[in-house]
C-alpha cells in the first residue's frame, strides 16, 4: 500500500515521504496512530496545503525532545529489589519498574521508549540505558540496581 508519512519514522523515511508498506503494517498501525495517510491524489493535495504547518509542529516536538533530553541525560536511577547473596534478583528489573523510578523523579517518560537490548535487568549493578524520547533525540541514563536481602 502507498502511503504518505505525516512524521518522521526510522527506517521508513520523512515527513511527506510517499512510501509502499505491507497492507496490515498500514491499517493497523501507521492509519490508526495519525502517522501517515492513504497516498490518493486528494490527500496529497492536502497534505501540500498543511506542509508548513505539519513541519513546524515537528520541529517543536523534536526542540521539546532536546529540551527533555538535556535534563535526563546522565541521570543515575536507583531501584531496589530482593536479591539473593550472590547478586542474582528474585525477578527482574522491566522498563515498567525504570518508568516508575523516573516519575517518582519528576520525569514522565513512556516506558516503550526505554530501550533495553540485554532484556531486563536480572543482576545488582550499575547498566547503561537509553531512552529514545523523539526518533532523532536520544538520552542515556544509569540505572543502579541495588539489593535488599531477603
Amino acid at each position: 500500500m502507498q502511503i504518505i508519512l505525516m512524521e518522521k519514522l526510522p527506517n521508513l523515511g520523512q515527513l511527506g515521504d510517499v512510501v509502499k508498506v505491507k497492507d496490515g503494517f498500514a491499517r493497523n498501525y501507521l492509519i490508526p496512530q495519525g502517522k501517515a495517510k492513504r497516498a490518493t491524489q486528494a490527500n496529497l493535495a492536502e497534505f501540500e496545503k498543511r506542509r508548513a504547518e505539519l513541519e513546524k509542529a515537528q520541529a517543536e516536538l523534536l526542540q521539546q525532545a532536546q529540551e527533555r533530553a538535556a535534563k535526563l541525560e546522565g541521570l543515575m536511577v536507583q531501584i531496589s529489589q530482593k536479591a539473593g547473596v550472590d547478586g542474582k534478583l528474585f525477578g527482574s528489573v522491566t522498563n515498567s519498574d525504570i518508568a516508575e523510578a523516573l516519575k517518582a523523579q519528576g520525569f514522565d517518560v513512556p516506558r516503550a521508549t526505554i530501550r533495553m537490548p540485554l532484556g531486563p535487568i536480572k543482576q545488582i549493578g550499575d547498566q547503561v540505558l537509553t531512552v529514545a524520547l523523539h526518533s532523532d533525540v536520544i538520552a542515556t541514563i544509569t540505572v543502579s540496581v541495588l539489593g535488599e536481602q531477603a
